[in-house]
């Protein structure tokens, strides 16, 4: 989920990344060095070779530090962006398609760590950072309960270790080709829909590109969870196979761990949490 949906600015065009979890830190490529080095003993894919149809076979068995945001070990670099070693090239073959159609994709997000999701969550239910409603109204949480006040953070930022971005699967996304490097990315719907200076790039993205890509939108419509965000995609392959893995177990052990605001009332609801925030129904 995009942090910048609730009013607060990315920055220009020029400095759109979080250096706490978009650094320029090089990582060898894990995954794609178990794909290459290891031996098959089970059934192979047909046209792939023995060593790589062994790594998907692991790679399908995900540990919860991947899962949660609690590790870098599957990310490179891209961009200067952090991103799953599988994405790099359906993110180049984006990027090309888009700059022949005369856009230039960019990412304003990646790949979020836990700790980082934690500070944003702590922050927005102590006041240090603003909760809107629906309508950009800023919210007065001193007047709302704990459950209250749960619920309008997670209308617009996800729970620490159930972001999207902690698979490095999932981008917040814009035309730079659109705007000059002083814009000021909001990541809001007034940018992305009708007249919006970004919706002609996301109309033309809707239009098959996305989904022959392998990427969909995993909050494209109000659910009554999370508000729509147009601008956040997600590549299929890679992150329905997180999202399935990622359990209210796995989850509940790792916010147990962690100093996180309205812990108590967090852990008593997950349930209806994982539900309602957490599942992308698509």
């Amino acid at each position: 989920m995009a942090e910048l949906a609730d009013r607060t600015v990315c920055g220009s065009i020029f400095e759109v990344k979080d250096p706490d979890f978009n650094g320029p830190e090089q990582f060898m490529p894990k995954c794609m060095n178990n794909l290459l080095s290891r031996r098959a003993n089970g059934p192979l894919l047909i046209g792939c070779s023995a060593g790589i149809n062994a790594g998907m076979q692991d790679h399908l068995k995900i540990d919860s530090e991947r899962l949660t945001g609690s590790t870098q070990s599957h990310l490179v670099e891209w961009s200067g962006m952090l991103v799953h070693c599988a994405v790099i090239e359906p993110l180049n073959q984006l990027r090309q398609q888009a700059a022949e159609d005369g856009f230039d994709l960019r990412l304003c997000s990646s790949f979020r760590s836990f700790d980082r999701q934690l500070k944003i969550w702590n922050d927005k239910i102590s006041g240090l950072r603003p909760v809107y409603d629906d309508n950009g109204a800023r919210l007065d949480l001193t007047q709302l309960t704990e459950w209250q006040q749960i619920q309008a953070v997670m209308r617009w930022s996800a729970l620490p270790g159930a972001s999207r971005h902690h698979w490095g699967t999932d981008f917040d996304i814009y035309d730079a080709a659109a705007v000059d490097a002083s814009y000021q990315i909001q990541l809001v719907p007034e940018e992305v829909e009708g007249s919006g200076v970004f919706a002609p790039f996301h109309d033309w993205l809707d239009g098959s590109v996305l989904a022959a890509a392998g990427f969909y939108r995993p909050y494209a419509k109000d659910l009554g969870g999370i508000a729509p965000e147009r601008w956040h995609i997600s590549y299929r392959p890679v992150a329905e196979n997180y999202a399935a893995q990622l359990t209210i177990e796995v989850l509940a052990e790792r916010l147990a761990s962690a100093d996180i605001h309205h812990k108590e009332t967090v852990l008593a609801n997950l349930d209806e949490l994982f539900q309602r925030y957490i599942v992308v129904k698509s």
